[in-house]
């Protein structure tokens, strides 16, 4: 995943109303889930889960690149998801996903985790086909050199940092909301 990372990352770095941190779960050693329940129902009691949610608490949006195996993300992927709850509510979601089929089977679970999540997942995404992932793989291709993926990761960029500035502003409506409530 470091190549399509990195080249998404270079992307979205670009853009001028984002700040961009790249997020490698290779840096955050999560066991397979062994928590009492959800981190929405009972606090984690794994210290690589506690510093995993205060990292995803601390974005107002995300772009995934993932991986299809199976049909599917990559189990490590669906793990740091799960552990991992309201961390990710109200923030939008967008996709790289690259595989035989442009990893779009992985992204499509994805959405629907997402949505569970009270995430918003972005219509736009970007498919990088096995033909494409193999040529760059191979070093006979660059990412940046596929127009049809550049253009359809300048868009993911922009509806991923369009949804972050307004559920951004009415996640703060929200918490002014429940103040004045409480008061």
């Amino acid at each position: 995943a470091d190549v399509p990372t990195e080249w998404i990352a270079k992307i979205a770095k670009a853009h001028a109303d984002i700040d961009v941190e790249v997020v490698d779960l290779r840096d955050f050693p999560l066991p397979f889930f062994d928590e009492v329940a959800s981190s929405a129902w009972a606090p984690s009691q794994n210290e690589v889960a506690q510093r995993w949610q205060k990292k995803v608490a601390s974005f107002d949006g995300f772009i995934f690149t993932a991986a299809e195996y199976n049909h599917g993300p990559t189990g490590v992927l669906k793990n740091a998801i799960d552990y991992a709850a309201n961390e990710w509510n109200k923030k939008p979601a967008g996709f790289v996903g690259y595989g035989s089929v442009g990893g779009s089977r992985a992204v499509e679970q994805l959405r629907l985790y997402a949505v569970e999540l009270q995430m918003a997942p972005v219509k736009s995404a970007v498919h990088i086909a096995w033909g494409d992932f193999l040529a760059v793989r191979q070093g006979e291709k660059k990412l940046e050199d596929l127009e049809h993926l550049n253009q359809a990761a300048a868009a993911l960029v922009n509806d991923v940092a369009w949804w972050a500035k307004v559920l951004k502003a009415a996640r703060a409506a929200d918490a002014i909301t429940a103040e004045a409530k409480a008061a």
